[in-house]
């Protein structure tokens, strides 16, 4: 095996197409970043390393948080397992799953979408569920408890799962680096990290605070400066940390035509979807090793898996950076309330998160899609991870935030505004 972050060739199929033009004696190798390529048509993957783990991971990881599903919003078994099973005959080797997704229903769905020899194919990626452990005891019940749902004797990539300041310290105090450090010796996980929901100083801070193998974060060109953002990304990196990127189609918000931005994209040399754009900023980062995607259906998944055959770091022009940068311009226009996150107003005395309501407010308006803001909203702050509700209602007209608001904003108004656009 050769040294971790090196570029090697994986064990693969012979070419079946032509690889790209190179000099006599040369190998095509992505530039920068640790890439490995399966030579052959634009359909065939790309892979990456971690600097502290072996595996060869597919650039493209199977998310399996929004499968199909039925009329009766269970998982649509036959279509969701037929999708996993093309991505993986094609090259996907790492799939992410979680204790609470598809109520409980996904951890489940793909143990059994990974028999008849496919779970020897992938790397399982779930999460301990932070916001229900109360004891150290709780974490060895909760993984005992999704070795079983996933019918496998080990988790490869297990992630501490939303990390934000509460979750933090309170497992942090309950001994949660000890529960890993058991885990990874007796075998039951491969390889330890996280995923993060909070502000960039308490990012580095979780870096720092063990020998995670990798962090998972929200990442996509609208979402820069958001939570770890850019800055959390090298910092991880630079410590030698693989970095999962969640939400880089934003929920699949970034691959729809949004109104201004048609005409923008088609400046560019070459004709992409949307979603194909929004990958593809994200796998430009060398620091990325596995973007994932929740697909919903097999379109998704044909059209993502031949991008992840092309889509190699540092390959956008300046030109093609520039289009992200005038598309993002654009869709900020359509900012209701113009919050920085900067927390000045917290915390309020009856219980409201302001920066949070803005935040799912405004992106109902950069996007069009009211019905997925009033869902993002209600699992974030309707009292889901720690049981109170966080909503704009709650609003009792004191006024204490308005007189720390550096930005001047009438709140209170615009609590009120956000409250009758998103239901609570």
């Amino acid at each position: 095996m050769a040294p971790a972050g090196s570029y090697v060739y994986p064990s693969c199929p012979v070419p079946r197409g032509p690889v790209p033009e190179t000099g006599p004696g040369q190998s095509f190798i992505a530039p920068r970043a640790p890439v490995w390529i399966r030579q052959g048509d634009p359909e065939t993957m790309l892979y990456r390393k971690m600097k502290k783990a072996a595996p060869e991971l597919s650039i493209l990881g199977f998310g399996c948080m929004r499968l199909p599903v039925d009329g009766e919003g269970k998982i649509d078994e036959e279509l969701a397992t037929g999708m996993l099973r093309y991505a993986i005959d094609n090259g996907v080797n790492y799939v992410d799953t979680a204790y609470p997704y598809h109520n409980g229903e996904s951890e489940p769905f793909v143990g059994r979408a990974l028999g008849g020899g496919y779970r020897e194919k992938v790397n399982i990626a779930t999460k301990l569920p932070s916001w229900l452990v109360t004891s150290r005891a709780d974490m060895d019940k909760y993984l005992d408890e999704q070795l079983a749902r996933l019918r496998t004797d080990h988790i490869d990539f297990y992630l501490v799962h939303g990390l934000n300041g509460p979750f933090w310290e309170n497992l942090r105090g309950l001994g949660v680096t000890e529960f890993l450090d058991d885990a990874l010796a007796d075998g039951r996980i491969r390889h330890a990290g996280f995923s993060f929901h909070d502000a960039a100083p308490l990012f580095r801070t979780i870096v720092d605070a063990y020998d995670w193998t990798f962090a998972q974060i929200q990442y996509n060109f609208m979402d820069e400066q958001y939570q770890a953002g850019t800055k959390g990304l090298q910092y991880a990196a630079k410590k030698k940390l693989g970095i999962v990127v969640m939400e880089p189609v934003r929920g699949g918000l970034l691959a729809r035509d949004l109104p201004g931005t048609g005409g923008i994209w088609k400046k560019a040399p070459v004709q992409r979807p949307p979603a194909e754009w929004a990958l593809r900023w994200v796998w430009n980062h060398p620091e990325v090793t596995v973007a994932l995607s929740g697909m919903s259906d097999m379109a998704q998944v044909r059209q993502n898996v031949a991008v992840a055959g092309t889509a190699t770091a540092g390959a956008l022009s300046k030109a093609e950076l520039s289009l992200f940068a005038k598309v993002k311009s654009e869709l900020e226009k359509r900012v209701e309330v113009p919050c920085t996150g900067c927390r000045y107003c917290t915390p309020c005395p009856h219980g409201v998160s302001i920066p949070e309501c803005f935040e799912f407010y405004n992106r109902g308006h950069i996007y069009d899609d009211a019905e997925q803001a009033k869902q993002i909203y209600t699992m974030f702050l309707g009292g889901f991870f720690d049981g109170t509700p966080h909503y704009a209602s709650l609003c009792e007209e004191c006024g204490d935030c308005e007189e720390k608001c550096p930005q001047g904003i009438p709140i209170r108004e615009n609590l009120k505004k956000v409250a009758a656009y998103l239901g609570k």
